[in-house]
């Protein structure tokens, strides 16, 4: 089974890009991130054509998430159970018996900030539910957007991107461990231990044809599915695509 996910900014934007994706590479369960679109203009049909069903929870402009898969998605959660947010930005079900967990992580956007101490409730909210979840489903994938980068392999310059940057500060990696410690697995570092390997570059300064990019979208995967995991990767190919999202999509297949 090939479980993606991809940040794919603006699902009205970029809808003929998912569509050539969902066709070449051809993802068994794919996740959304920042679809910004309400539920109510979600292309369900468009989606439904290209062979997927689809569960989606959105709003106007920022954030929403979806859950694309081929087969049916059961026991569906929108939102953090207990964690009043209106942002949409987790979304969960069940599909072919593996519990697939979408996150849209708050960026946080600086150290010390509201929205910073926001990122780090929102991420202890998240540790709790997982926590909750894989006692009840021990195959269980993470993944999606995470806005942090995992270590100094994943950044383009570490002294730029350091433990007082917004991605890569102290306490945002401290929060990635603690969710690691609960017996997940990123994927990606299962396969590779190569840095300078990204999947979100920023569209100013050349960003993508300079490689100065960041590993922030992850796929984690439960103790259970660890050795399970037979490969993982970015694809790089729609970065390249005219009008292309700032974010690839990366994926993790399981046996």
């Amino acid at each position: 089974m090939k479980i993606a996910s991809w940040n794919v900014n603006s699902l009205n934007v970029r809808l003929p890009h998912l569509l050539d994706w969902l066709a070449s590479g051809q993802p068994d369960v794919l996740v959304l991130q920042e679809t910004k679109l309400e539920d109510h203009k979600f292309p369900q049909a468009e989606i439904e054509a290209a062979g997927y069903r689809v569960v989606f929870d959105g709003q106007k402009t920022y954030n929403g998430v979806a859950i694309l898969s081929k087969t049916e998605s059961v026991d569906v959660q929108k939102g953090i159970p207990g964690f009043a947010d209106e942002q949409k930005r987790a979304l969960a079900a069940t599909v072919g018996g593996i519990r697939i967990i979408n996150l849209y992580v708050v960026n946080g956007q600086a150290v010390g900030s509201e929205k910073y101490d926001y990122k780090l409730r929102w991420l202890q909210a998240v540790h709790d539910w997982i926590a909750d979840e894989l006692s009840r489903h021990p195959q269980l994938v993470v993944l999606g957007d995470f806005n942090i980068a995992p270590d100094d392999r994943d950044v383009h310059d570490p002294a730029v991107w350091n433990d007082d940057s917004i991605l890569t500060s102290t306490a945002e990696r401290a929060a990635l461990q603690r969710l690691l410690g609960l017996g997940l697995h990123d994927s990606f570092r299962l396969h590779s231990d190569e840095a300078g390997i990204f999947s979100w570059w920023d569209y100013r300064m050349a960003g993508f044809r300079r490689n100065l990019g960041l590993r922030i979208d992850l796929v984690l995967v439960s103790e259970a599915l660890k050795s399970r995991a037979l490969a993982s990767g970015i694809e790089r190919e729609p970065r390249t695509w005219e009008r292309p999202s700032d974010h690839a999509p990366v994926w993790v297949e399981i046996e």
